[in-house]
């Protein structure tokens, strides 16, 4: 019992030396190869710049996967042809947005306009722990329809993944911007 009551007072000695801080916060450093796009070279309805580092799977009905390998994450391009349908396909893409808000803290619209190109649509973000963080549709009102979609391969942890939505962001609002339709 006296040994234990020694070695007692010894932790008790020995740990109380110095005062204990608070570690400082720690930053995540995450790095992102340099924006830079291609054209993309598919025989298709539309044409748009992609992201270099990324990986294209070509599906079909003219879809796409756009993939981001290091970043476990794809932007799925659909593409429908309009057939008196475009109603439908607006209705039915902005659908797909609102499910997100069961898991979404926040829906932001931003509207997409390119008289030139006769580019057309709207751009969403969806801030939460929903499946697709930015979805957007474009069409040019008579012809072509498409949507586009960014997923993750990982369950949705918003915080974590943010700095990675912002950069595929930037990727996406390219895709809008170069946007071409051929007829």
């Amino acid at each position: 019992m006296r040994k234990f009551l020694l070695l007692i007072s010894a932790m008790l000695l020995i740990s109380c030396g110095e005062e204990t801080l608070p570690k400082p916060k720690g930053y995540l450093s995450l790095e992102y190869p340099e924006l830079g796009y291609n054209k993309l070279n598919e025989s298709r309805p539309y044409r748009f710049d992609v992201a270099k580092n990324t990986s294209i799977k070509s599906l079909p009905k003219n879809w796409l996967k756009i993939q981001y390998p290091k970043l476990k994450a794809s932007v799925d391009i659909t593409y429908r042809p309009i057939n008196n349908n475009l109603r439908e396909l607006l209705i039915e893409a902005e659908k797909l947005v609102l499910e997100h808000t069961v898991k979404a803290d926040h829906i932001s619209w931003r509207d997409f306009k390119n008289d030139d190109r006769k580019v057309y649509g709207k751009m969403c973000e969806i801030s939460g722990n929903a499946a697709s963080q930015i979805q957007f549709h474009v069409t040019d009102s008579a012809k072509h329809f498409l949507k586009g979609s960014l997923f993750f391969y990982t369950k949705p942890n918003y915080d974590s993944i943010l700095p990675a939505v912002e950069y595929i962001k930037k990727d996406m609002i390219q895709m809008m911007e170069t946007l071409e339709w051929k007829d």
